[in-house]
C-alpha cells in the first residue's frame, strides 16, 4: 500500500558529525519545544559549582555557586538569542531551555567539580503537504545583512540549487541542475534567502543545506509510503542496501516522538540500539541488520504505531509511515 502524500521534514541534524564527540546525549526536537538537560543530580551538595555552556563559542548560559548561594542565568549572550528561555533549577542544576529556534542547534556542556556531560540538539520543522503544493524552506534570517553570502545546495552531491551574495549584490537560481527537475520550481527570497519550491513532486524528495557564511543547516524532504502490520507481527523496513559500505552511518529516527532509535558506524563496527528511549517502548524488540541496515521491530504493538525515517548522512534512504491492526 503505498501513500503519494508528501511530507516535508525539515532538520537541523548532522548526525555523521555528533558522533566524533564522546559521551553526549543527543535531543531531537520541534521549532517551539521545551527541552530539559539534566544534570543528573537529584539534589546539589553545599558546596557544588555546576556551570552550563554553549560548546561552539564556549558561552557561559548559567552557572550555581552553592557556596555563596549564587545562581545566575546569561540571557543576553550571544546576541539575546537565549533571552527569556533559559530556567535553571536551584535543586538539581538542571537547565530548561524554551520555545527552541534553528539558532539554538548545537552542542551544551555541563560542568561540575566532577562531572562533565554534553547534550547535542537538533531542532527541525514538519509540515505535510500534498502532491503538487509549494514549500518554503526558511533560513530563518528577518533580514540578510550586507556582507552576508547564502547557497542552497540539494542531494548527497551539494548540487548548487540557488545564492545569493550580498557583497556582490548578486542573486542566481540555478534551474537546470539535475535534468531540469527544478526548472520553473524554485523562488529565492533576497531579503531573508529562504527559498521556495513549488509543484513539488516525488523527485524533490532528499536533503538540503544551507551555508550561511560558512556555517550549514540541514533539511530533508521525505515521501512516506504507508504499510499496515498485525499486532504481535515482526516487521524488517529495508534500508534498500545489500550491503554498508565502509565509512557509512545509517541512522533509524521515530518521528512521531522525535527519537534516535538505531544507528550504524560502518568504520569501527559499531551498531547502537536505542531501545529504553520512550519509556522503554522498544525494549527488546528492535533489531538491526549490522550488513544491510535495515531494522526490524519484534512484536509489533499500537504504540510503535508511527512514521520511521531512515538517514544515511545528509541523504534520505527510507520514509515510512506504519499502522498497526488488532489481533
Amino acid at each position: 500500500m503505498r501513500e503519494m502524500a508528501i511530507k516535508l521534514v525539515l532538520f537541523c541534524l548532522c548526525f555523521w558529525r555528533l558522533d566524533d564527540v564522546s559521551g553526549q546525549e543527543i535531543k531531537l526536537l520541534k521549532s517551539g519545544d521545551s527541552v530539559t538537560l539534566k544534570s543528573g543530580l537529584t539534589e546539589m551538595k553545599d558546596d557544588d559549582e555546576i556551570q552550563w555552556r554553549f560548546a561552539k563559542e564556549k558561552t557561559p548560559l548559567a552557572e550555581i555557586l552553592k557556596q555563596v548561594g549564587n545562581l545566575t542565568v546569561y540571557g543576553d549572550v550571544l546576541d539575546g538569542r537565549f533571552r527569556d528561555r533559559l530556567k535553571l533549577d536551584h535543586q538539581t542544576g538542571s537547565l530548561t531551555i524554551t520555545d527552541i529556534r534553528m539558532e539554538h542547534t548545537g552542542l551544551y556542556e555541563l560542568e561540575t567539580k566532577s562531572v562533565m556531560k554534553r547534550f547535542f540538539l537538533n531542532i527541525f520543522d514538519e509540515i505535510s503537504m500534498k502532491d503538487g503544493d509549494s514549500v518554503t524552506l526558511n533560513s530563518d534570517l528577518t533580514e540578510m545583512k550586507d556582507d552576508d553570502v547564502i547557497q542552497w545546495r540539494f542531494g548527497n552531491e551539494n548540487t548548487l540549487l540557488a545564492e545569493i551574495n550580498k557583497q556582490t549584490d548578486s542573486m542566481t537560481v540555478y534551474e537546470d541542475v539535475l535534468d531540469g527537475r527544478f526548472r520553473n520550481r524554485l523562488k529565492l527570497n533576497n531579503q531573508t534567502g529562504s527559498l521556495t519550491i513549488t509543484n513539488t513532486t516525488t523527485e524533490h524528495a532528499g536533503a538540503y543545506a544551507l551555508d550561511i557564511n560558512n556555517e550549514r543547516k540541514m533539511f530533508l524532504l521525505a515521501v512516506y509510503d504507508e504499510i499496515s502490520v498485525k499486532e504481535g507481527d515482526s516487521l524488517t523496513i529495508n534500508s534498500g542496501r545489500t550491503e554498508i559500505t565502509t565509512g557509512e552511518m545509517f541512522f533509524w529516527l521515530y518521528m512521531n516522538e522525535i527519537a534516535l532509535i538505531a544507528r550504524t558506524k560502518q568504520w569501527d563496527d559499531n551498531i547502537t540500539v536505542y531501545d529504553d528511549v520512550l519509556d522503554g517502548r522498544f525494549r527488546d524488540r528492535l533489531k538491526l541488520d549490522d550488513q544491510t541496515g535495515s531494522l526490524t521491530i519484534r512484536n509489533i504493538t499500537t504504540q510503535h504505531a508511527g512514521r520511521y525515517v531512515l538517514l544515511k548522512e545528509r541523504g534520505l534512504f527510507k520514509a515510512l509511515s506504519v499502522s498497526v491492526y488488532g489481533k
